[in-house]
């Protein structure tokens, strides 16, 4: 099918005004084809990355497309995009929140109760939620006038253990790592003498070791010779016997039986004094004159005399 000039120009005509609406919408940074709808934000400092994720109650409904700081302003800001089927206020807020301390931050959006729905490309106010980001931003000046004066503190330290370092004095550290060389090596001559010590005396300590091991043997051996005596009969012997000594003890102090008597009867105690002491003078009569008891054949009688003493 042949076209004629009109058509090929028309053709011409809506191919260039389709390229036009195309470049201008490009150069605006707008995909026709993408769609999805982007919206800017500004924050204070920068929390966020491309792969943040952007929320709508807890759900995800798009993502972060450009972070550009503006050096006029001083402020980041945020453009991102979300689905195009999305419809929310444009009073809505972006909130900055944190995911938790090792996953990043993310934006979320807290939409307003109200029809005046967002437009793409429209400008949303954002906000901050408390947490661990606002608490640095807010006590920076604190943390950096306390890490200040850590800063002086530890520069002092440094400084009074350089001194200690090189102070050749008593309190010095290098007198006292002087010591610990000379410990270590006194240890170290310790340590070669008891080995020398040992080398010379291997044998004597080896036969040491085994007398040691037939002594520990022999009481094994005498432990278990003690495990199968009756300690327990024997001790019931020794009790019955303790207590026939007692009924023993008993009866000598009541007076029964020989020892008794004996030991109780007063009169037989003065007869045996009395005898004990004619023993003695007759002892000692048979000493002053031995030939009245040894002459015995004799049948002069010999008279009694003075005694010499």
């Amino acid at each position: 099918m042949k076209l004629s000039r009109e058509v090929k120009t028309a053709i011409l005509v809506i191919l260039g005004i389709v390229f036009l609406i195309f470049g201008i919408n490009y150069l605006k940074g707008r995909n026709l084809l993408d769609s999805s709808k982007t919206f800017y934000t500004e924050f204070e400092y920068n929390a966020l990355t491309t792969a943040s994720p952007v929320t709508i109650k807890g759900n995800n409904i798009g993502k972060i497309k450009d972070i550009l700081y503006i050096i006029e302003s001083g402020k980041t800001r945020v453009s991102f995009t979300v689905n195009d089927d999305m419809k929310f206020s444009k009073n809505s807020r972006v909130r900055l929140y944190e995911l938790g301390i090792m996953e990043g931050n993310g934006i979320a959006i807290i939409p307003a109760e109200d029809n005046q729905f967002a437009e793409y490309g429209d400008y949303l106010q954002s906000e901050v939620e408390e947490g661990l980001i606002t608490s640095l931003t807010s006590n920076f000046s604190g943390l950096s006038t306390g890490l200040d004066s850590t800063l002086k503190s530890a520069d002092s330290l440094f400084l009074n253990l350089n001194a200690l370092v090189e102070s050749d004095t008593e309190d010095g550290l290098k007198h006292a790592l002087k010591e610990l060389n000379q410990t270590l090596a006194s240890f170290k001559n310790l340590s070669y003498s008891f080995n020398s010590l040992i080398a010379k005396n291997q044998d004597s300590l080896t036969s040491v070791i085994n007398n040691f091991n037939t002594v520990s043997k022999n009481l094994a051996a005498l432990s278990d010779d003690l495990k199968d005596v009756e300690i327990s009969k024997t001790i019931s012997n020794l009790d019955e016997t303790l207590s026939n000594v007692n009924s023993l003890l008993a009866e000598l102090d009541n007076g029964e039986g020989s020892l008794g008597k004996l030991l109780k009867d007063e009169e037989l105690y003065n007869n045996l004094e009395g005898a004990s002491k004619e023993l003695e003078e007759l002892l000692e009569d048979v000493k002053l004159h031995p030939k009245r008891y040894f002459r015995i054949l004799s049948k002069k009688e010999i008279p009694y005399g003075d005694s010499e003493n």
